[in-house]
This record gives structure tokens, C-alpha cells and sequence, in this order.
């Protein structure tokens, strides 16, 4: 029985170490970012400026504008949790080209955006660019969370009330997603993060839209209808589902291009 024992001894160590990694490297896993230098000149097809904020902690924050040619609102689009703009600044035609303009920013250690990581201060960065958008343009734009992104865009909605939410591959909670992958691991425990959108989404008060995949492999479809079923019953909302759409695809599917043209025609009427 030696053997037995020692071999209970090894996983236990095993599984603790396994945690213990998790634990202190976690930032590592959510938020696989890529940085760029400051002088790091874009380019891409749409007009654009870049836009800064200098946060109290000495946070630098930057975004892009993507400028449509007949502009009837604005759209603040919170991106996922890979790349930078370099990259998702590539999305931004899928929507200036229905008449409206994109501001995109890039969360602290992403791209030309520097600053210490944590929940609150991302999310307290995200509502100062709604703030920053709304001072310049005189209107409240419209909140736009893709995937990581609606972690950051479910608590700006909830706490400056925009004419619209639209999410699209969102999640009830980080705890959804991370199980997804490894579910033995206790991560109620683990996590330093948990963008508990559904907490937060039965305070919403405005028109709420929620695009998901069945096919998604990285935010479990399960994962929304939970989010779904916290919305208020008292504000208009819908969950449109893509059967066939995965997690980075949905702007392939000729419904997801139809009600984001209804949706954002709409937004600023």
C-alpha cells in the first residue's frame, strides 16, 4: 500500500502545483497582450486618429478613431483579450462602413497603452473613454464588448446608460470561460478576475444585444444564455444565435450583417 500512498502523494502535488502556477501567473492566460512603441505609425484603409489619456495612477491609455464618411453615431468598441490594435483595428470597416464612426481603445499593456493591471482600473478606464467620446462628440455613444471586451462593456453600460449594448461572443463570468478549458481547477479561488457580467447585467437599463455562436470552442454558448437570462425583463434585449458561428467568425454570417445594420441604423434615432 506504500505505492498507493505515494502515488496520492504526487498528484496531490501535482494539483497544487498546477494551482499555484495558475494563481500566479494567470495574467499571462486572460490578457495575451502585444505591445507596440509609441511611435508605431498604423495603417489601415479607413481614416483614423489616435487619441490619449493620461489616467491619475500615470496610466498612458491610447485609441483609434475610425472616421465613416457620413458618421450618424459612434460606437466604443471593447476588443478581446489577443492582439492589439494593430490587429483589431482591422474590424473596425465592418462597422464604419454602416455609417458609423469606431473609437477602439487598447486596455493598460496592450499595444501603445501602458499601465498596472487590475479589474477595477480597467474597467474605471473604460468608462473615462466613454466619458472622453461623449465630451468630444456632445452624445453618448453607443457600447460595443467583444468577447474579453464585454467584461468591459456590461459595467460602462450599466454605469453611463448608452442608447445601446451590443456584445458579441460574451460571457456570464471569467469563471464560464476558464472551465471551458481546465474545469478541475477551483477558480473561485483562483482568480484575480472574474468580469461577473451577469451580476453586473441585471442593473442594465438600456436596449441590450447579444451575438454568440453554438460553435463556439472558446466562450461556451451556455456561457450567454446564463448572461441572457440575467438581463432585466423590463428593458428590450435579445440573443441572437449564429448555429453554425464559432467565436471569431460571426461577422461572416449574412444575419449577424443584417441585424448590425438594423441595430446601429437605429442606435442614434
Amino acid at each position: 500500500m506504500h505505492w498507493l500512498f505515494g502515488v496520492i502523494v504526487v498528484v496531490v502535488l501535482a494539483y497544487a502545483g498546477v494551482c499555484l502556477f495558475y494563481y500566479l501567473f494567470q495574467e499571462r492566460f486572460i490578457f495575451i497582450r502585444f505591445k507596440l512603441r509609441k511611435s508605431y505609425r498604423f495603417r489601415f484603409s479607413r481614416p483614423f486618429s489616435e487619441h490619449w489619456i493620461v489616467r491619475p495612477d500615470g496610466a498612458r491609455l491610447h485609441a483609434l478613431w475610425f472616421k465613416a464618411s457620413s458618421s450618424r453615431q459612434v460606437v466604443l468598441y471593447f476588443h478581446g483579450n489577443t492582439g492589439s490594435l494593430r490587429r483589431w483595428g482591422r474590424y473596425a470597416s465592418q462597422l464604419t462602413d454602416l455609417g458609423v464612426d469606431v473609437v477602439m481603445p487598447d486596455p493598460r499593456g496592450y499595444g501603445k497603452s501602458r499601465g498596472k493591471l487590475s479589474e477595477v482600473q480597467l474597467i474605471e478606464d473604460a468608462k473615462v473613454w466613454f466619458d472622453h467620446v461623449k465630451e468630444l462628440t456632445g452624445t453618448a455613444p453607443v457600447v460595443y464588448g467583444r468577447s474579453l471586451g464585454s467584461g468591459l462593456a456590461v459595467p460602462v453600460a450599466v454605469d453611463r446608460n448608452p442608447p445601446l449594448l451590443i456584445l458579441e461572443t460574451p460571457f456570464a463570468n471569467l469563471i464560464d470561460v476558464a472551465r471551458a478549458y481546465l474545469p478541475i481547477l477551483p477558480y473561485r479561488w483562483l482568480l484575480h478576475y472574474r468580469f461577473q457580467n451577469d451580476e453586473m447585467a441585471t442593473r442594465l437599463a438600456c436596449p441590450t444585444y447579444l451575438f454568440h455562436g453554438k460553435r463556439d470552442q472558446t466562450v461556451p454558448y451556455a456561457s450567454a444564455l446564463k448572461l441572457y437570462a440575467a438581463l432585466p425583463s423590463t428593458i428590450q434585449r435579445e440573443l441572437i444565435t449564429i448555429p453554425d458561428g464559432g467565436h471569431s467568425d460571426l461577422h461572416l454570417s449574412q444575419e449577424f450583417r443584417t441585424r448590425m445594420a438594423e441595430l446601429l441604423g437605429a442606435a442614434d434615432q
